[in-house]
């Protein structure tokens, strides 16, 4: 029973750290060793402790996005690595065999031909509603030419050559750590940028009855859905098949890790029924990973565009599924302390998903002398500038925005919508210009006009698209504080905690001034809303020399406007949640910055502390609205919540 309470606390902890907070503290491997052994506990001791991930299905939602029920509830698939249990499944049934695609499941709801609704798995029965996410997913069909209500589930996952694209650093584990959080924030550019993709795997619900789910698969495919590649399979050919898909596994375009065997016959599969986790008609095949053993040579560090510092094991050539390795991505400090590795030490290697190379286990861990461990370096690798451990699971981050290698990253962030907001400077001319001498720092790009001649020669640039520029960044000079501070790229101060540091300073110069003071840490820990994290990295930030310099000089560049009210405004102390479309504002976010300059806050979530919420369609039927009535909380179209609070707003 002690060994059993002690598996839970590890995989519940890996658990949350993988659905909420994408990253990984222990291994797949580990992790499917570990679940193996509690459920082996559980069966022999007949009991299954509260909290058992044998008995959980997903997550629990923590995050800030809206949350909805599933229709249909989610449950979790059954899982083998011994392939005579495919055969045993089939029996004489024939089934469908298909890549288990390693992303974030998505369940799409489609109304009159559009999507309305798209909602991840979270725990089974609620998840967060993702639509405007699903909206900018690269290959999903916004309107279909079927009307009636249907609703299917799929998977959301970036492909490995953009995962690669992106992951030049190594600053992500996998593609489904990417995945996942670009599909869960809260702005749906991130998702756009991405690119992320969809495969469908499953009709759930529809007026249109199938016999087959294989026939399902193609009226969804025939809506414009790509489906996930899949093969039909007996208890003869199974095996056969099996051994087909894992050789392709290793080139193949998409992460996956396994298959997944369901029978065709649909009339069959729901004869069976479920177990409380399971369904009975689909098992899935994890890939069993091989192993291989070397040893370790150095410990590399590299500053990706985030600057964040990552150590990459690099060892004796070994040769895993085919193919030679030579490196493998730590990813943070933790997972190397946690290994304890020195140079010298053996060590297993193998490729997570047959894809990425990983560091299984230090094999030579138990020796006692452990005096020659890899240290963590005190200043980056690529700028020399110093460097702090942040944060649980551990991570090392470069302190210095001027550093080379966050250089691309900070001017994107700067001229970002939610920042300041300044169109024609995609990541790749920023890249241009980088190379080109033109910009160093953000400041440098309100004196582009001297290069003006170097430009209009560049690719993809004429008379037009330059003026259009120049004209952007002088319309850019005129910024709200919060949008300022909030593009200067600061961890942990998103455009939310930058509202709440501009509400509490109520000036640019304040901030300025305030960041001198030796007491900042305890001046900034009197904002209601921001924790020790937070506070550091301001405090740092301001700290560092070139930063000040950089903001004073925005300070005598910019006119930058404090749309902070003194907390007497109108909405004062009011909390409002905004859904569906508007019409007298451009689009959502200027509605909210129109609440948070008179004095509102905003959330994205309808609770017991909404004041009220605002939707155009106060009649819909949406989770929104249900959740406002159920609590009693008044619904206001624009037109209500201008007239009962702006009488005389020319809006």
């Amino acid at each position: 029973m002690t060994r059993m309470k002690e598996l839970l606390e590890k995989l519940n902890a890996a658990n949350h750290a993988y659905y909420n907070e994408n990253q990984e503290i222990i291994s797949n491997m580990e992790y499917d060793a570990l679940y193996d052994e509690l459920i082996s506990l559980e069966e022999e001791t007949g009991v299954q402790l509260a909290g058992s991930p044998a008995r959980k299905v997903g997550y629990e939602v923590v995050s800030g996005l809206a949350k909805a029920p599933h229709e249909i509830p989610m449950l979790s698939l059954d899982k083998t690595k011994d392939p005579q249990a495919l055969v045993a499944f089939l029996e004489e049934q024939k089934g469908l065999l298909s890549w288990k695609l390693d992303g974030l499941t998505i369940v799409l709801k489609y109304e009159n031909g559009e999507l309305t609704q798209a909602l991840t798995r979270g725990n089974g029965h609620v998840g967060e509603d993702v639509t405007h996410n699903a909206k900018v997913f690269a290959n999903i069909p916004l309107t279909v030419s079927h009307k009636s209500t249907f609703i299917l589930r799929g998977e959301a996952v970036i492909s490995i050559a953009d995962f690669n694209a992106i992951n030049e650093n190594d600053e992500y584990k996998n593609p489904r750590n990417l995945c996942s959080g670009a599909v869960r924030q809260l702005n749906s550019e991130t998702a756009a940028k991405r690119r992320v993709l969809f495969f469908a795997f499953g009709l759930v619900a529809s007026e249109i009855t199938f016999e087959k789910k294989s026939k399902q698969l193609e009226w969804l495919a025939g809506q414009g859905f790509e489906v996930a590649e899949y093969e039909f399979v007996t208890a003869s050919d199974v095996e056969t098949i099996l051994a087909k898909f894992k050789a392709a596994a290793p080139s193949s375009p998409l992460m996956s890790d396994g298959l997944v065997l369901t029978y065709d016959d649909i009339v069959y599969s729901e004869s069976l029924g479920t177990t409380s986790k399971f369904p009975k008609d689909s098992l899935a095949f994890k890939w069993d990973d091989e192993l291989a053993e070397t040893t370790v040579v150095e410990i590399e560090w590299n500053t990706s565009r985030t600057g964040l510092v990552n150590p990459v094991a690099v060892f004796m050539p070994v040769e895993i599924e085919g193919t030679q390795v030579s490196r493998a991505s730590l990813h943070n400090v933790s997972i190397l302390r946690s290994l304890e590795l020195c140079r010298g030490d053996k060590i297993s290697v193998y490729k997570a998903n047959m894809i990425i190379p990983q560091v299984a286990e230090n094999l030579s861990r138990k020796l006692s002398n452990r005096a020659d461990m890899f240290i963590i370096p005190l200043v980056c690798p690529v700028c020399g500038g110093g460097t702090e451990i942040i944060g649980d699971p551990e991570t090392l981050y470069c302190t210095n925005p001027s550093c080379g290698a966050q250089q691309l990253r900070a001017l994107s962030h700067f001229v970002s919508r939610d920042a300041l907001n300044i169109s024609g400077l995609s990541e790749q001319t920023l890249e241009k210009f980088i190379a080109k001498g033109f910009v160093s720092d953000f400041m440098d790009l309100f004196k582009l006009k001297q290069f003006e001649d170097e430009i209009l020669q560049m690719e993809g640039f004429g008379k037009k698209s330059y003026g259009k520029l120049i004209q952007s960044i002088k319309t850019a000079k005129d910024v709200p504080l919060a949008n300022f501070i909030y593009s200067l790229g600061i961890r942990h101060v998103g455009l939310a905690n930058a509202k709440l540091l501009c509400s509490y300073f109520k000036s640019a110069d304040a901030i300025a001034n305030a960041s001198k003071n030796d007491n900042y840490l305890e001046i900034l820990s009197e904002i209601k809303g921001f924790g020790e994290a937070i506070s550091h990295s301001l405090h740092s930030f301001f700290s560092h020399e070139n930063n000040r310099k950089l903001y004073e000089a925005a300070l005598n560049t910019l006119h930058i406007q404090s749309s902070i009210m003194d907390g007497d405004g109108v909405l004062d102390g009011l909390t409002f949640v905004i859904t569906g479309d508007v019409i007298r504002f451009k689009n959502r976010s200027e509605l909210q910055a129109f609440v948070e300059s008179n004095g509102g806050r905003c959330s994205g979530s309808v609770s017991a502390k909404t004041s009220f919420l605002i939707n155009n369609d106060a009649l819909s039927s949406s989770a929104k609205n249900k959740k406002a009535m159920q609590l009693n909380i008044p619904i206001l179209t624009e037109g209500d919540f201008l007239a009962r609070f702006f009488e005389n707003s020319t809006k």
